[in-house]
This record gives structure tokens, C-alpha cells and sequence, in this order.
């Protein structure tokens, strides 16, 4: 059973006033604004009897109540089975995964299911002690119903190597996902800035005042009514192709969030987007050598095909 998470109450000063929450908290609290923004996604952080989003605004004398993360704990971390979380690569900086479906990338507030960091523990795989506590070594995140690959640090000069490839755009990083409709044109690039949905704080949308975001896209293959295409993403925002293609009026097959047909999703036993971390190329920390790895799809995504190649 786990431990009751502390409550703390905050009265907000006037150092703070009108400071974002998330900024605030994560000044206050000595947390991450990520971690902060974990808290306020799943309603931990209350100002009276109303929950808190990040954009919200504090002034002097709030008061706030947050219920804090559970105390970090790799020994309590649920364990993802050895036969499902598939070591791609592993050298002296770098591991590289085939994540599975429904696995998260770490530890977060409302998550009780498994994670890559305790599968990587659970098969005693050191990694970096960079970052967040409750994300050590994690450069890059897939979302938990979003299966494939992924690079993970094991040491504090890897971590901020690849930080560095991340940030200046240099790891390729290659998806396939299966379109609601015909694609047309059936290859281009999507520029178009995303941010929180101006109205569900759990979803994202194309903003006007969003981070800018590009993601190429070019044909695979059409079927009746889909489009499987080849996704490269030149930036990495949260459920950035989900949007992207919501926003064109393709969501992915399966994704019942951002508006996909809950018909055909039955009819193709998806549970989740069909969506694949499928290529991804970086530059060895250490070596200077450019690795690319790929993978293939998993049985869900592959089922789904093949019933949609007979319709």
C-alpha cells in the first residue's frame, strides 16, 4: 500500500504576485515546473475549492493547497516484464528501447501502471543521475499509448550530450501513424505553433500563441479510408503529430482524444493512436559515431493493418 502524500498549504507573497502557478509552486516547493505541471494536470493543486491549471495567475495573499509527489522510490517502481521492454542497444552511455504500449516514461503524480525507468531498474541497468529525481537519464518522452523507440542516458555526460542533439535538432526522429482519410496533398510539412486547448487543460491544439512546431509527413500507403504515412518531427512537442493531423482533420485511427472514430477503432480493435516510434538516429556521446536503430510494429498495430487492407 503507498504511503499518504503530504498535503502543504501555501499563502502566496508578495514576491510571487502575479506570477504564473507553475513558476510560483516550483519556486516555493524546490520542485521542477514539470513536476509542478504534473500536480496541477491531475488536480493536486486547489485554491479553495477549484482547481488550479499552469496559465493560472497568483496574487498576494492566495492561498493554495497542493498535495505533494509521493516520495521517489526506484524499489517501488512497478516493474515492466522482461519480455516486453526490449533492449534495442546498450553500451557505456546510452540504452535504447522498444517502449511498449501502455508503459509511461517515468514516474507521475496519477500514474499507478509501469515505467521505462523501473524496467530498466528492475533489469539493473544503471542510468544518468541528470535531471528531475523521478526522470533521471530521460532525454526525450513517448507518450504511454505510443509505442517504439527511444534513447535514455546512463551517465551525466550522455544525458547532457544528448540534451544538446535534442535542443539543436539533430536527432531524427522517425514515426509511422495511420491516418483517419485521405491525405491530400500525400506529402508536405505542417508549421503550426501548439499550446494547451484553450478549453480542456488536458489536450493540446494548434495556438496562435503556441511553441512553434514542424512536422514532415509524406505518403506510405493509402487504404479505404486511411492514409499510413512516414512522420519525421523536426521539434518535440507534447502529442505534437496527434494535433498536427487533428488539426488538418486527420486524426490518427484510434485516438478517441483528439476527435478519431470511435467506430472504426472498434472495428480495428485499436485501443490507442496507431502510432509508432518506428527510426531513430543520434550521435554516440562518446564516440562521435551516428547510430540509427528501427523496429518494427507491434502485434496491435500490425492486426489492425491487415483488417483494414481487407475492407
Amino acid at each position: 500500500m503507498s504511503a499518504e502524500r503530504e498535503k502543504r498549504t501555501i499563502i502566496v507573497g508578495e514576491e510571487l504576485n502575479g506570477m504564473r502557478v507553475d513558476a510560483a509552486l516550483a519556486s516555493v516547493l524546490e520542485l521542477s515546473r514539470s513536476q509542478v505541471a504534473d500536480l496541477l494536470n491531475v488536480g493536486d493543486v486547489i485554491q479553495g475549492k477549484k482547481p488550479l491549471s499552469k496559465s493560472d495567475r497568483v496574487a498576494t495573499g492566495d492561498r493554495i493547497i497542493v498535495t505533494m509527489p509521493a516520495p521517489f522510490d526506484p524499489l517501488a517502481l512497478h516493474e515492466t516484464p522482461i519480455a516486453e521492454l526490449e533492449i534495442v542497444h546498450d553500451d557505456d552511455d546510452v540504452v535504447v528501447i522498444n517502449k511498449p504500449v501502455g508503459v509511461a516514461v517515468h514516474p507521475s503524480p496519477g500514474w499507478t501502471g509501469p515505467t521505462v525507468l523501473g524496467g530498466l531498474l528492475a533489469k539493473g541497468i544503471r542510468i544518468s543521475t541528470s535531471g528531475a529525481q523521478e526522470r533521471q537519464g530521460i532525454v526525450q518522452r513517448l507518450d504511454v499509448g505510443t509505442s517504439g523507440l527511444m534513447v535514455i542516458a546512463k551517465n551525466e555526460n550522455s544525458y547532457s550530450a544528448l540534451k544538446d542533439q535534442f535542443r539543436a535538432r539533430t536527432v531524427a526522429k522517425v514515426y509511422h501513424a495511420l491516418l483517419q482519410g485521405h491525405m491530400d496533398p500525400p506529402e508536405g510539412t505542417i508549421d503550426a505553433p501548439i499550446g494547451r486547448h484553450p478549453r480542456e487543460d488536458y489536450r493540446f491544439a494548434v495556438v496562435g500563441d503556441g511553441k512553434p512546431s514542424i512536422t514532415h509527413y509524406s505518403l506510405l500507403e493509402y487504404f479505404a479510408g486511411a492514409t499510413l504515412v512516414r512522420v519525421e518531427l523536426e521539434t518535440g512537442r507534447t502529442h505534437q503529430i496527434r494535433v498536427h493531423f487533428t488539426a488538418l482533420r486527420h486524426p490518427l485511427v484510434g485516438d478517441l482524444a483528439y476527435g478519431g472514430d470511435p467506430v472504426l477503432a472498434e472495428r480495428l480493435g485499436m485501443r490507442r493512436p496507431w502510432l509508432h516510434a518506428i527510426e531513430l538516429t543520434f550521435t554516440q556521446p562518446r564516440t562521435g559515431q551516428q547510430l540509427t536503430f528501427n523496429c518494427a510494429y507491434p502485434e496491435d498495430l500490425k492486426r489492425a493493418l491487415e483488417l483494414i487492407s481487407a475492407l
